[in-house]
């Protein structure tokens, strides 16, 4: 009978206006007094039917809740007859519950997309070579999927052949289409607007960026910030305190009346609800926009950094080493390339990759009597002609002169933070290039972005060289920037700056980040890094998208000034129907639960205001 009652409670609430609708027009129209009475008697025994069953389950569980309250001041007004306040008390308890509940959904919106975008089928390549719709869950690391334009990528994955544009907004937030070809790698979740492709499966289900997206936004909503903890054990002792005023109330004026709008008026329900329908939509903002916030706690600590601390490599810095400058010592640089190509093709360095992707297309030769200098470089025979690749030292060694031009190159690209790649054909120096990881774009402006917003310290730490650190502080505008400095170099200045009482952040996407995102306030992961570093962080910034930093702490300050207006929205109302109801005549019953509903609304919308938040350039 519960469940039946309660699963109906819609119903009830519609059945109860109607016949408070009918009890006033019978009295307005033809007087009816009959007819207005016992409609109003029926409307308030079935409106407190559903409210009296979660009052008893509340106190089955010791827990007075706002649902006692008023079942009790429904009570005491039926009693002394006044079922007007009984019955309309009853009706806007309910239709606010109604209320209540259709705008919350609204501020859960963001996960609720998000489940409706994971997809559910895919097309994978069966034994004979054909491509068979399967249910996702079927689907195994390492199998062959089609996808087709305008279907969702079912996993993550890696495009074996095919080339297409997708949307990858549910990953990024970002609506406009990326391109992919082979070998690119793609997110379940993501749509293909146009082209066709297939894919290997390299992470599937739960696995999937998707599906840790979904995970991490759940647990992130359904945690509690310290706020609403604290709020929790206020209204564990509030209501309870409630009840006993005003059966003091009662006792010492013998005015029931008084003693039962005492009740309503003191429900704590605004100041309950108002801070978790801001973190809730905090959460749900960020999600959308490519920022995970691992709950409510992480955006009252986010609110208040002060400083923040960044790697270089894979955060302020694409990650990608590039050649910046190559400067050429001879006419016939192209046979000269082929060379160069031809011993960097051999070696996995991260250096002579970027030189290939420079070089291009060109002819190779056969390498022989190739020697690997530690620490300088490759020198090997191509072609006839004894050919040495690596820095100035190795030069040196090899006894390559180095011209005063060649000198002043030299010295220019080292100001400029390059690393050195030279090359000398029979002990003459050829071609010099410059290496170099690039900036990522815009991250000066974002950095702009985020002291606008209040961070007072903006501080690089990174293992490479203080000169290449320097001239990257330099170009973006960094308070500090330190070179040289092992995982342990970075945690003990984070401790340092804590020590000295500020609230710090720090930004990595490595294994070597994991200690110091673990000890900052805040651990900010870049989306792609490493498992252990997104698993250790507090904030997540999805596909690395480092624009999106001074979002996400706009959004921490936003939400966390909204949790303080929903707190003072809620005691405000409180104390004003209280001051009302000791010094005028215009708070009644009725009137303090309208208000007391009305407040709920209020702060749910309020709350509901950041789901459209974007930051202001």
């Amino acid at each position: 009978m519960q469940r039946f009652i309660l699963k109906n409670k819609n119903r009830i609430t519609l059945l109860s206006a109607i016949l408070i609708a009918t009890a006033y027009i019978s009295k307005w129209t033809v007087g009816n007094m009959e007819v207005f009475t016992w409609a109003l008697i029926i409307a308030s025994v079935i409106g407190a039917l559903p409210i009296a069953i979660q009052a008893y389950q509340a106190l089955r569980v010791k827990v007075v809740s706002i649902d006692v309250l008023v079942t009790i001041a429904v009570i005491g007004a039926f009693l002394i007859q006044n079922y007007e306040e009984s019955a309309i008390v009853t009706f806007l308890f309910l239709f606010g519950a109604y209320l209540e509940q259709r705008t919350l959904n609204q501020t859960r919106s963001a996960i609720k997309e998000l489940t409706e975008m994971a997809p559910e089928s895919a097309l994978k390549q069966m034994e004979n070579g054909e491509f068979v719709e399967v249910e996702v869950d079927d689907v195994d690391e390492g199998d062959l999927l089609l996808v087709k334009t305008g279907a969702k990528v079912p996993v993550d994955g890696t495009v074996f052949s095919g080339e297409g544009y997708i949307n990858e907004a549910s990953i990024t937030g970002e609506s406009l289409p990326v391109g992919k070809e082979k070998d690119s790698k793609v997110f379940a979740g993501t749509i293909l607007e146009n082209g066709t492709i297939q894919i290997v499966a390299d992470r599937v289900g739960e696995d999937t960026t998707f599906g840790r997206i979904i995970e991490l936004v759940e647990e992130a909503q359904d945690s509690k910030s310290q706020a609403e903890r604290f709020i929790d054990r206020f209204s564990k002792y509030y209501t309870p305190a409630v009840l006993i005023l005003a059966f003091v109330v009662w006792f010492i004026t013998k005015d029931v009346e008084l003693a039962i709008t005492l009740l309503v008026l003191g429900c704590p329900g605004a100041l309950v609800i108002g801070v978790p329908v801001s973190n809730v939509a905090g959460i749900g903002n960020g999600a959308r926009h490519g920022v995970l916030l691992k709950g409510s706690e992480v955006i009252t600590d986010f609110s208040r950094v002060d400083s923040m601390v960044f790697d270089k490599t894979g955060t302020l810095t694409v990650g990608n080493p590039s050649v910046s400058d190559t400067i050429y010592y001879d006419d016939d640089s192209s046979e000269v390339l082929g060379y160069l190509a031809s011993i960097e093709r051999e070696s996995d360095h991260p250096l002579a990759k970027a030189v290939l992707q420079e070089i291009g297309e060109t002819a190779f030769y056969d390498v022989d009597n190739t020697e690997v200098v530690k620490g300088g470089g490759i020198v090997a025979n191509v072609n006839g002609h004894r050919v040495t690749v690596g820095n100035v030292a190795l030069m040196e060694k090899e006894t390559v002169h180095l011209s005063d031009r060649a000198l002043s190159d030299v010295e220019q690209l080292v100001k400029s933070g390059n690393s050195l790649v030279l090359t000398s054909v029979d002990g003459e120096l050829k071609v010099l290039m410059g290496v170099r990881d690039q900036i990522r774009p815009g991250v000066k402006e974002n950095l702009h972005q985020l002291k606008k917003l209040g961070v007072k310290n903006l501080v690089m730490l990174s293992g490479d060289n203080q000169g290449t650190v320097d001239v990257v502080s330099r170009e973006l505008g960094l308070t500090e920037a330190h070179g040289n400095m092992l995982p342990e170099d970075k945690s003990a200045y984070i401790k340092k700056l804590q020590s000295e009482g500020q609230i710090v952040a720090f930004i990595g996407d490595g294994v070597n980040d994991s200690p110091s995102l673990a000890l900052a306030d805040i651990g900010i992961a870049m989306g792609s890094g490493t498992d252990v570093a997104i698993e250790t962080s507090d904030v997540v910034l999805m596909n690395s998208d480092f624009s999106r930093l001074p979002h996400a702490l706009g959004l921490t300050k936003a939400t966390a000034n909204n949790m303080k207006q929903n707190i003072i929205i809620a005691v405000g109302v409180v104390l004003v129907l209280f001051a009302g109801l000791l010094f005028s005549e215009w708070v009644s019953m009725s009137v303090g639960m309208l208000v007391h509903e009305l407040s709920i609304l209020v702060v749910i919308l309020n709350g509901m205001r950041l789901l459209g938040f974007k930051l202001r350039s």
